[in-house]
């Protein structure tokens, strides 16, 4: 409505909103081109004092302006059903889109549910978790050299700086990755992700005490966490104290790893999720390797014999050991790429039905008895996740707004 009045002010602002916008019809222009000449009549009838303007003035203005409202609304008509810039209209993009993430979240489980049984696989004949988890992050710092190396993977330019930023991040990391590997060396794997279901309640606190406010919403949705991990943990069958601290360590880990990415890297926003993952991961088993030497590598040689004695094909063992770390880069990597492309809040709803995957898969291959109320308490510590990324989205939502 505002550019229906503001057109029959004058032929000069008419022809200048043409420049300074060019119009694609060229019956829109020709057809102004029309009803400025009509304004210049009408100007020069006026002030020549033109015997037919007296008669002929109100008519020639209200045609001029009738005929320029439907210019306007013909060129919007006409430009609506211009083709999209990449022939593509919005319901065509859509459901490619929508399958697009749909085969990112599906190799993301399915890679997730590999990693998972093969880890413990290994981890059952082989249980030194500080080699495994060092090998797993050898896997990744490979994978990804090899990425950039034939260029599939843009190679990020970096410097001292960034890799300073890393460093506490990459820390966090290595903490997070060596305490889950413990975990499952010593408890079943449904009983660890359970455990780490329970990370919005360290994410909470910890933000909380570093200067962040939460709404009441966001508080209450972590005491069913609290509930449905504390009821899981009673009623475990596989209860083992060193896999509990070691998953409760990993949620630690974890979450400080994403407060200080936060702090320390916001000044690296061109590095994408992938490169950012892949230094992490090459920084990580730096920090790692070493101190698992220091751990357990006195064991190692006699655990292996061990093992392969247990296994008795020791090609079987290798195929494990290598799964283990490939599927572990893969699906992180997975993980990465769905938070590049779409919501937090989506991430954190697919991240949680994950967990019931995993949980529900690794109960059916390894045959884990669960308990009823084990299962009670694993759902309800799965819905208080649920309930968080709802509220968390909203906290989000309303600091974006004001902003």
């Amino acid at each position: 409505m505002m550019l229906l009045n503001l057109l029959p002010s004058s032929s000069l602002t008419l022809s200048k909103s043409i420049h300074k916008h060019p119009i694609k019809n060229p019956n829109l222009v020709s057809r102004t081109s029309i009803c400025n000449q009509k304004f210049k009549v009408l100007n020069f009838n006026k002030t020549h004092n033109h015997p037919t303007s007296q008669i002929h003035q109100a008519s020639i203005f209200r045609k001029t302006q009738f005929a320029d409202r439907q210019i306007v609304v013909k060129s919007v008509s006409d430009s609506s059903q211009d083709p999209a810039p990449d022939g593509e209209t919005e319901n065509e993009k859509s459901p490619n889109k929508t399958l697009q993430l749909g085969i990112v979240f599906g190799f993301w489980y399915f890679q997730n549910i590999v990693f998972n049984i093969y880890n413990k696989k290994a981890l059952n004949i082989f249980p030194y978790p500080w080699l495994l988890a060092s090998f797993q992050l050898f896997v990744g710092s490979v994978w990804m050299l090899v990425l950039w190396g034939s260029k599939l993977q843009p190679c990020p330019k970096v410097d001292k700086s960034f890799i300073i930023a890393l460093l506490g991040p990459a820390l966090f990391h290595t903490i997070g990755h060596i305490s889950a590997c413990v975990s499952f060396s010593k408890v079943a794997v449904s009983f660890t992700h359970v455990i780490k279901s329970a990370e919005p309640v360290f994410s909470v606190v910890f933000s909380s005490a570093l200067g962040d406010s939460y709404p009441l919403s966001v508080w209450l949705s972590i005491l069913p966490i609290v509930m449905g991990c504390s009821l899981a943990a009673v009623t475990e069958v596989s209860f083992n104290l060193g896999g509990l601290w070691g998953a409760m360590i990993s949620n630690v880990g974890f979450v400080l790893r994403n407060i200080y990415s936060k702090k320390s890297l916001q000044n690296f926003k061109q590095v994408n999720g992938l490169n950012l993952y892949g230094w992490i991961t090459i920084l990580s088993f730096f920090y790692l390797f070493p101190v698992a030497i220091f751990v357990e590598g006195s064991q190692w040689v006699p655990g292996y014999h061990k093992a392969i004695a247990s296994i008795g094909t020791p090609s079987t063992f290798y195929l494990w050991v290598m799964i283990s770390g490939v599927f572990y880069h893969l699906y992180n990597q997975s993980s990465y790429q769905a938070l590049d492309d779409i919501s937090p809040l989506t991430f954190s709803v697919g991240n949680t039905m994950k967990r019931v995957v995993v949980i529900v898969s690794t109960v059916i291959v390894f045959r884990n008895p669960v308990r009823p109320l084990n299962a009670l308490g694993s759902a309800i510590a799965i819905l208080g996740t649920f309930l968080y990324s709802q509220a968390s989205s909203k906290k989000k939502a309303a600091i974006e707004k004001k902003d």
